[in-house]
């Protein structure tokens, strides 16, 4: 087989969100499974529509996620000359022609043909044939450009998700390839560019079936054979609608200000939609050595946040200590917190990370080492009695001379409590309270060896 060449080819005319990005993910993924080669073209002819901001999105989206294009980014509008050359090409071979038909024309053709019941399509009135008189072109029409389509038989091909599609050529009429003011159209330069580009495997969303069989027209006018094609069934938000920006999705980028890790997404966007056995969580290097195009699903993938966040706190326990300082620090500078990745944050980290589903919960936890806390009235009410204070002044005495590390603070815990005859809940919760702001935390010990000796004894003499 020749090196595999996929695409993801989106065009920028608003955020890429994860249903659309999953169509960047599989033909990444089948590209790197196969050592070939991942392409990104961006289909910008839509000037009304598109931005430079969409595609800085897209361009940021994709680098979060390690979504790398090994060519491109290629931009539609800047291969008009190569379009326009095309053009020529299949107008001088008699493979398309010109169409002076007027829009009002085309719309007296289509109320007559609903009228009839009639399924609205052109009727070739200008369409070249052997013997046939063509109307005498009129002044001060700009004529649109359409491609000859063959007739009779049907456009049949194997798709990798949805098995074989046979659609009957009397369902197509000539479609229009270049506008009247000369600009080619969508189905014309996806082909152009998958011929230059070689591409092997087109992965994209089922709403492009109905575009395929005119897409083969025009690769088999080229002298080409279409790619292979797998059209991904459609990523549902969780209220069963498709994904849309109008349906509340978000752009890609805000799940990784949310705290959600770039391979957790992966994962999660990877099992909504294909499958490898009964796997949940894998890593991104286990992805590409399993992806193929035979395990694709048929049904349409729902959307469930709570899913995403169970993926991600699996990510989370896993994921190296000092990656997730990295990003903890980005947290807590949005918060104006100045917290340096180093070892002692990685240790944080380590801590407190099985407790999270984000890195956000993550940073919401290590705050109390970066800045000052205020323990909720109820709890110190509850839990910072006078009956309690002298041991917790006595604790932060023995503080003040102990080596400062888990084993010499647990022991400084255990000669308070029996000195004063307590229990350990009785002095570990108001001592949780505080210094952490908060009666629950990962074994105290633990959680008070990283902070500073100086800021333990300062809350706890600020009762």
């Amino acid at each position: 087989m020749s090196q595999v060449r996929t695409r993801f080819a989106p065009s920028p005319t608003g955020f890429i969100h994860l249903g659309n990005i999953r169509s960047a993910l599989y033909p990444w993924a089948f590209a790197r499974a196969n050592q070939g080669v991942f392409i990104l073209r961006i289909e910008d002819t839509d000037l009304e529509r598109s931005s430079q901001a969409a595609v800085d999105v897209i361009l940021e989206g994709m680098k979060w996620l390690g979504l790398d294009h090994d060519e491109g980014p290629y931009y539609q509008m800047q291969r008009m000359d190569r379009y326009k050359q095309v053009l020529a090409e299949l107008l001088d071979q008699g493979l398309a022609y010109r169409c002076y038909m007027s829009s009002e024309e085309l719309d007296a053709l289509r109320e007559r043909q609903m009228a009839a019941k009639l399924k609205p399509r052109y009727d070739g009135t200008w369409r070249p044939e052997p013997g046939k008189t063509l109307p005498p072109v009129p002044e001060g029409v700009k004529p649109v450009i359409r491609f000859r389509s063959p007739q009779g038989g049907s456009v049949v091909w194997d798709d990798k998700v949805k098995g074989r599609i046979e659609i009957s050529e009397d369902e197509l009429d000539d479609l229009v390839i270049a506008r009247p003011d000369g600009t080619p159209t969508y189905n014309f330069c996806v082909v152009v560019d998958d011929i230059d580009m070689g591409i092997t495997h087109v992965i994209r969303g089922d709403d492009h079936v109905n575009n395929t069989p005119r897409q083969i027209h025009i690769f088999r006018a080229l002298g080409k054979e279409p790619p292979v094609y797998a059209h991904l069934p459609t990523v549902l938000n969780e209220q069963g609608e498709k994904m849309s920006k109008r349906h509340g999705a978000k752009p890609v980028t805000q799940y990784r200000d949310e705290g959600f890790l770039a391979d957790a997404v992966v994962n999660y966007l990877a099992r909504l939609g294909w499958s490898h056995g009964d796997d949940e969580i894998f890593s991104r290097e286990q992805l590409v050595e399993w992806f193929d195009l035979d395990h694709l699903g048929k049904s349409a993938g729902q959307f469930d946040e709570t899913k995403l966040r169970w993926v991600n706190s699996q990510h989370m326990k896993m994921c190296d200590d000092a990656v997730l300082a990295g990003l903890v620090a980005e947290q807590l500078a949005r918060r104006g917190l100045e917290a340096p990745a180093d070892e002692r944050l990685a240790k944080m980290c380590a801590l407190f990370k099985d407790r999270c589903s984000t890195t956000v919960e993550l940073a919401d936890w290590l705050a109390m080492y970066f800045t000052d806390v205020q323990p909720a009235s109820e709890d110190l009410a509850k839990h910072v009695s006078d009956a309690v204070k002298p041991a917790l002044q006595a604790l932060a005495e023995r503080f003040a001379t102990a080596e400062w590390q888990r084993d010499a603070i647990n022991q400084a815990i255990k000669d308070t409590i029996a000195q004063f005859g307590l229990k350990l809940p009785q002095l570990a919760i108001p001592l949780r309270v505080l210094v952490c702001g908060r009666a629950q935390t990962p074994s105290v010990d633990a959680v008070l060896e990283l902070f500073a000796r100086d800021m333990v004894q300062r809350r706890l003499r600020s009762f």
